[in-house]
């Protein structure tokens, strides 16, 4: 059974409800923006109430499966790590799209508020606020670029382990977080390369203009 349900929350993330709006609103994702078909470039595309209906949608497709399976089914401790990644992997990776997929984020937010209750994920959003906060800001206040938004989100899930270890959450907590982990670090992959690029010229733009 196991098999099957992992399925069924595969499935359940797989369904890409912010690309299937994008198309009902007469946006095509894949041609707008990064090309990601996630909620986010649907709120840009789109407008927040799209994107809105989206975040909400992606929210659901995590939390639902999850939370149904750990009520109904009677998954609890290591099983519930396929269990709770399946619906972030159908989502990064996608068979509607050919095994593309999007972000993660709100997917993300949805398995973790199902599996603690809403407790992490909402550590996650106050970390993310005032990573937000901080960044506008050091920029004055200016559009913050998808590079440092996908570093953010990355750096955040990072940071949330901590409170998870100091919570004493179970070890297939831990496992089910560095799984997730390495599945955003996946999916910014290109943002993060950017970052780092960007933060590599600024530091030898800095050392060029003090060894002068």
């Amino acid at each position: 059974m196991m098999i099957l349900w992992t399925a069924c929350a595969f499935l359940s993330g797989s369904l890409m409800f912010s690309y299937w709006l994008g198309l009902f609103s007469k946006r095509n994702l894949k041609t707008i923006g990064d090309g990601n078909p996630g909620a986010l470039n649907l709120w840009r595309a789109a407008g927040y109430q799209w994107g809105l209906a989206g975040i909400v949608l992606d929210f659901i497709k995590g939390y639902l499966p999850v939370m149904l399976l750990m009520q109904n089914a009677n998954i609890h401790g290591y099983k519930l790590i396929p269990i709770a990644l399946a619906p972030v992997i159908g989502h990064a990776f996608s068979p509607f799209l050919r095994g593309k997929g999007g972000k993660a984020i709100a997917i993300t937010f949805g398995v973790w508020s199902a599996l603690t209750s809403f407790e992490v994920s909402l550590v996650l959003a106050v970390i993310l606020a005032i990573f937000l906060v901080a960044a506008k800001w050091i920029t004055n206040n200016k559009p913050i670029s998808s590079e440092t938004d996908g570093f953010q989100v990355v750096a955040a899930d990072l940071l949330v382990v901590i409170y998870i270890f100091a919570r004493g959450f179970p070890s297939a907590i831990i496992w089910t977080w560095l799984g997730n982990f390495l599945l955003l670090v996946y999916t910014h992959k290109y943002e993060l390369a950017r970052f780092y690029k960007k933060v590599g010229k600024g530091s030898k733009g800095g050392n060029d203009a003090h060894s002068s």
